[in-house]
C-alpha cells in the first residue's frame, strides 16, 4: 500500500484489499499529449504503478479540453464513468459535482494537511462546493506569458524585447526577415486564451476583474478594453504567416525559429526544455507581456467519479493523496512546466522562468484563472466569438468588443 496515506485514507484502503484479489487497473483520462506533457503525466503513472498495488491506464485524448471535456463528461453520463479524469481548476466540473456524481475527498485532504501546504489557497477553494473537496489540484498553470527565441530577433537585427509595445516595433523587420512575429494556434481557447492575457496586461488588472469576476459588461464596452482589443487585432495581422492547429505546433513554431514568439501559458516551457534550449540564453519569457507581471493561478486537478466497487474508491483515494505527494509534485512539474501547489517543496534548481513565476506567486502577484470566474458556457461562448474574430478579417475590433461586451452582460 502506498506509504504517504494515513489515517482514515489508509485505513479503508487496507481494510478493502485485506479480503480481495488486490490490484485495480484505474482508467486516468486526460488530454496532456504533447512531447511535455506525456513526459509529465508518466512521472504520474510511475509513482502509482511503484508506490500502490494497482495499475495506471492510460486514458489520454488528442486535442485539447474542448475536445477531450466532452468525451469524459459522456462517459460519466453513460455510466461508464473513467477512474479519474483531467479538468481545469474552477467551475467546469460544477454540474457533475452538483449531480452527486463525484467521489467525495475530504478524508482524504484533511489526513494529509492539504490546506495547510495548498498555496495559493484559492486552488483549493476551487475544488470545494459546500464544504466538502472534490478534486486534487497538482499544479498551477497560469496563462499569462509571453515565449520569445532569442536567435529570431538577432537575425532580424533587434533587440529582444521586453514588453508588448517594443515586440510590436519590430514586427517589420521581423517580416523583412522572413520570420513570423506571433505564432497562434487555430483552436478557439488558443485565442481567447491570448485575448485574456493581453485584456490584463494592457486593461490593467482593475479592468480584468471588473469584467470576469464582477461580470461588468460596461467595462468591456470602455476604454481600457478597446486597447486590448486593438492589440488583438494587431496580433491578428502578426500571426499570419504560421498555419497550425495545436498549441505545440505554434510553440515548435518558435523553438524553430519560423516565428519570434507566442503567447501562451507556462506549459509551453516543457517543449522548451525538450529541444534542450535554456531559459534567458536561448528564449525569455514575459510575465504578463512585460507590462503587469501578475499571474493568474490556473491549473489542473483531477477528479473521481463515484464508483460502485469499493476496491476502485480505495485506488481513488490512493491516487488523490499520492498526486500531491512533495517528490511526484517536483518530479511531475518540473517536466510539465508548471508550478506546485504545494508550497513547501524545494525548488532551488529551477530555470529563469519558473523562479519569475515563483517569485511573483510569493509576492501574492496573483488573480483568479478566467476558468474559475466564469462559467463553461459563457467561456465557450467567448471561445467562439474570439476565433470568429480571428478568422474574419473584415470584423472590426470595434465589432468584436460590443459583442464580448454582450456576452459578459449575459454571463453567470
Amino acid at each position: 500500500m502506498n506509504r504517504w496515506l494515513s489515517g482514515t485514507a489508509i485505513a479503508s484502503a487496507l481494510a478493502v484489499t485485506a479480503g480481495s484479489a488486490g490490484a485495480v487497473e484505474l482508467e486516468v483520462m486526460h488530454w496532456w499529449t504533447s512531447g511535455s506533457e506525456a513526459g509529465a503525466v508518466q512521472e504520474f503513472a510511475n509513482a502509482f504503478n511503484d508506490r500502490t498495488d494497482n495499475t495506471w491506464v492510460d486514458g489520454a485524448i488528442a486535442g485539447g479540453g474542448d475536445v477531450a471535456r466532452p468525451v469524459m463528461v459522456s462517459r460519466i453520463l453513460g455510466g461508464d464513468p473513467p477512474g479519474a479524469f483531467q479538468f481545469n481548476h474552477g467551475r467546469q466540473a460544477e454540474e457533475l459535482i452538483e449531480a452527486g456524481l463525484m467521489l467525495d475527498l475530504t478524508d482524504v485532504a484533511e489526513e494529509q494537511g492539504w490546506a495547510d501546504v495548498i498555496n495559493p489557497p484559492s486552488l483549493l477553494d476551487a475544488c470545494t462546493y459546500e464544504g466538502r473537496i472534490y478534486c486534487a489540484p497538482v499544479n498551477i498553470h497560469s496563462w499569462q506569458w509571453m515565449w520569445l527565441n532569442d536567435a529570431t530577433f538577432e537575425e532580424a537585427g533587434v533587440e529582444v524585447p521586453t514588453n508588448w509595445e517594443s515586440f510590436t516595433e519590430t514586427a517589420p523587420a521581423l517580416r523583412e526577415a522572413g520570420i513570423v512575429p506571433l505564432a497562434v494556434g487555430g483552436q478557439p481557447w488558443q485565442q481567447n486564451g491570448a485575448f485574456g492575457v493581453m485584456a490584463l496586461a494592457l486593461a490593467g488588472e482593475e479592468a480584468w476583474l471588473a469584467v470576469n469576476q464582477d461580470k461588468d459588461a460596461e467595462v468591456a464596452r470602455g476604454e481600457d478594453y478597446a486597447r486590448a482589443f486593438q492589440a488583438f487585432g494587431e496580433a491578428r495581422e502578426m500571426a499570419d504567416g504560421v498555419s497550425v492547429q495545436d498549441w505545440n505546433q505554434a510553440t515548435n513554431a518558435v523553438i524553430q525559429g519560423e516565428a519570434a514568439a507566442q503567447i501562451m501559458g507556462d506549459w509551453a516551457q516543457g517543449e522548451f526544455a525538450m529541444a534542450d534550449m535554456v531559459a534567458g540564453e536561448d528564449y525569455e519569457c514575459l510575465p504578463g507581456l512585460g507590462d503587469i507581471a501578475i499571474l493568474d493561478a490556473g491549473g489542473d486537478a483531477f477528479y473521481f467519479p463515484q464508483q460502485s466497487d469499493p476496491e476502485v474508491e480505495a485506488a481513488q483515494k490512493e491516487l488523490a493523496a499520492l498526486l500531491l505527494d512533495p517528490e511526484v509534485q517536483v518530479a511531475f512539474n518540473s517536466v510539465k512546466g508548471s508550478l506546485p501547489v504545494r508550497g513547501d517543496v524545494d525548488l532551488g534548481s529551477v530555470n529563469e522562468c519558473t523562479q519569475k513565476g515563483l517569485q511573483l506567486l510569493a509576492d501574492g502577484n496573483v488573480v483568479p484563472s478566467g476558468t474559475a470566474l466564469l462559467s463553461p458556457d459563457t467561456t465557450n461562448s467567448l471561445n467562439d466569438l474570439m476565433t470568429e474574430f480571428w478568422n474574419t478579417p473584415s470584423m472590426t475590433p470595434e465589432d468584436v468588443q460590443e459583442q464580448y461586451a454582450q456576452i459578459i452582460e449575459q454571463a453567470d
